[in-house]
């Protein structure tokens, strides 16, 4: 619930007092930074790059159409989460946004899922390092020779990576948020020019015209193309997340109900429309459309066949590069919702969590726990390559229930006329007349995407049982629904104990509030 101003409390309404909070933590980002923090989790150099054969795998070239599919739906959430940062730029956004537009217990179990979700991504991304640093030179691959990552040796190194990773992304983290974000920027500067040269260097080298997106490879069988085509949507669905993490940095931004919705809102555009030319490039850039490289290897597989090793090797370096600024994004994002619910008393050793470092002004400990426990994730995977998947799908599909704990309560909201959300504060974005459309967009991408991707595709959570079914899991198959319902009964349990704990003495309880 939001605070309002009165005569006899002299609160400003446009300060984060006016929301229950005392500020604690240092304004010090500007417009860039916060574009860069989210720009960095959607990571498109990184996550196109990865998952291009993924989606090419299960829908041929004319997966392609599955991008700007995708970004209509994601973008109408973005829009909305534009105009919530708006009105509330409270770190620990998706927590806060749900529990003040819905009730307190419906809110904590965003932040819950939100939690969870970021630090899956931590993990998730850091792995990523494998498939990319031994490829740029083979001193990275420090255990064994085989860097396949469904190779014992090649999993277990991607582990090491991954924790070194992480345990630099903790020792940056305290150091406080200006450094970081100047880290993160840094690396969001090189992906920008990366990917430019990268779309340069394909469109200069193609092989056909635009044409090929029109093309299947037969992928439909004897069957309808809509089956393969929802699966290689899933492609698009793992990039287009995480944009609101720029919102998660709110208290530690200036004038961020301006600044907090231009980055969103730039984060996604400038993603969507670079992450489709190198979807395009790559298809039209392609030597042989038909290969089956472009199943496995994907835009590494063209760079290598067009360019050689030399521009590879650097488009390599970009993207690990890339890939560090991205779990330095998430870390800080997962440590903003950590610390959030801490200060109001909804996690564990609140009081602890919840406490700002004098020095820089940051909250280091769920810095530090963050990482922790995303280094317990990768251990998860120990002596286990075909978890990995599974992994990496859990952490948007976690994130994306979140993201309905926030569009689902706003449309009732809406629709039952709220003042707040009927008649938004005009100096600030807003979607105005359109908002409830907007919405009814959101929530209907929201739970179609939120299906599509938790769907038990064995294909998708256990590759290695379908290609040796003697191998095959059950548990891995249906890996997200069971993680999903996992996470969400620990919550379920720990809710009435955590909700006991007294708010921290940042959160002002003597604020008047909205009625609900």
């Amino acid at each position: 619930m939001s605070a309002v101003m009165t005569p006899e409390n002299g609160i400003k309404p446009d300060s984060l007092e006016a929301l229950g909070y005392k500020q604690e933590l240092k304004r010090e980002l500007g417009p860039f930074a916060s574009f860069a923090s989210g720009f960095s989790f959607v990571s498109i150099l990184t996550t196109v790059f990865e998952l291009f054969a993924l989606g090419f795998s299960f829908g041929g070239p004319a997966f392609a159409w599955t991008w700007p599919l995708v970004f209509i739906g994601q973008f109408a959430v973005t829009l909305i989460f534009a105009e919530l940062a708006a009105r509330y730029p409270i770190a620990g956004a998706i927590y806060q946004w749900s529990r003040r537009i819905s009730t307190d217990p419906l809110g904590w179990f965003a932040g819950w899922f939100m939690l969870v979700g970021y630090i899956v991504s931590v993990a998730a991304i850091s792995i990523a390092m494998q498939s990319v640093l031994p490829a740029v030179w083979d001193g990275f691959q420090l255990i064994g020779t085989d860097s396949s990552m469904d190779s014992a040796s090649g999993s277990t190194n991607a582990i090491l990576l991954g924790t070194i990773t992480i345990l630099i992304c903790a020792g940056i983290s305290m150091f406080g948020i200006k450094k970081n974000a100047m880290i993160t920027t840094i690396g969001v500067t090189i992906e920008i020019v990366g990917v430019v040269l990268l779309i340069g260097f394909l469109f200069m080298n193609v092989e056909r015209g635009p044409e090929v997106i029109m093309q299947t490879n037969g992928m439909e069988g004897t069957g309808s193309y809509l089956w393969p085509f929802l699966a290689s949507t899933i492609m698009a669905a793992y990039v287009m997340y995480g944009f609101d993490s720029a919102a998660e940095l709110s208290e530690e931004t200036n004038d961020p109900k301006r600044t907090a919705p231009a980055a969103i809102t730039r984060c996604m555009l400038v993603s969507a429309v670079g992450g489709g030319l190198l979807i395009m490039g790559t298809l039209m850039a392609a030597p042989d459309i038909m290969a089956p490289e472009l199943s496995t290897e994907g835009i590494a597989y063209v760079i290598k066949a067009q360019a050689g090793d030399v521009f590879g090797g650097i488009i390599l370096s970009i993207v690990a590069i890339s890939i560090f600024s991205a779990a330095l994004a998430i870390q800080a994002a997962a440590a903003r919702v950590m610390f959030s619910m801490a200060r109001d008393g909804r996690l564990p050793f609140a009081q602890q969590l919840s406490t700002v470092s004098t020095r820089t002004q940051t909250p280091l400990l769920p810095g530090m726990v963050v990482c922790a426990l995303a280094i317990g994730v990768l251990l998860l995977n120990l002596g286990k390559p075909g978890v990995f998947g599974a992994v990496t799908s859990v952490a948007v599909v976690i994130v994306y229930l979140a993201y309905l704990l926030v569009t689902i309560p706003l449309l009732y909201q809406r629709l039952n006329g709220h003042p707040e959300y009927t008649n938004p504060d005009k100096r600030y974005f807003n979607l105005g007349k359109w908002g409830t459309f907007v919405n009814i967009i959101a929530v209907v991408f929201g739970v179609a995407l939120l299906i599509n991707v938790a769907w038990p595709r064995a294909e998708l959570y256990d590759p290695a049982g379908v290609a040796n079914p003697e191998n095959a899991s059950w548990y891995l198959q249906y890996f997200a629904i069971l993680f999903v319902s996992g996470v969400t009964i620990i919550g379920a349990i720990a809710f009435p104990f955590v909700r006991k704990q007294k708010p921290s003495a940042a959160t002002m309880t003597n604020v008047p509030t909205y009625p609900k």
